[in-house]
């Protein structure tokens, strides 16, 4: 999955418009136009379209936190230079205030079972004998079950 694939399905599965894209830049403390955001939402063949980077991506995500849980005190994160699924998948289980079991249930909703051993081997460091990298078909599964939840 690419930087805009990931973006473009948080988009959908939340129903963000335009200007609340820019909001979740700026919860961030980052300034993007409202173009910007139209060209990383475009499809991969279109003309004028922008590929997102890890940087964005993590600015956005990021931003995501803000936006649903609020800023935090203090000095804001950094965003990561280069961004795993790994930590995509964590950014969005604190932006969206999940447990381990509500994950779970997010993966049932399109019928992916995996299990809590195999889910919080997804958060571990990466030198850690029980790290597990989160592919793709994780990661998808997981924005699909996201977005039926949201969306239903």
């Amino acid at each position: 999955m690419t930087n805009n694939d990931i973006l473009r399905r948080l988009r959908y599965a939340f129903d963000f418009k335009d200007g609340t894209m820019v909001e979740i830049f700026a919860a961030a403390d980052v300034a993007v136009s409202q173009e910007q955001v139209v060209d990383w939402l475009r499809k991969d063949e279109d003309k004028g379209f922008v590929t997102l980077t890890d940087k964005e991506l993590a600015i956005f995500l990021n931003g995501l936190i803000n936006f649903k849980r609020g800023k935090r005190e203090g000095t804001q994160p950094q965003p990561e230079e280069r961004l795993t699924h790994n930590m995509v998948l964590q950014k969005l289980r604190i932006a969206l205030n999940l447990k381990a079991n509500e994950m779970l249930d997010i993966f049932g909703l399109v019928d992916f079972r995996i299990s809590s051993h195999e889910l919080s081997a997804f958060f571990r460091k990466p030198g850690h004998k029980n790290y597990r990298e989160c592919k793709d078909q994780i990661l998808r599964n997981f924005l699909q079950g996201v977005q039926q939840k949201a969306r239903p």
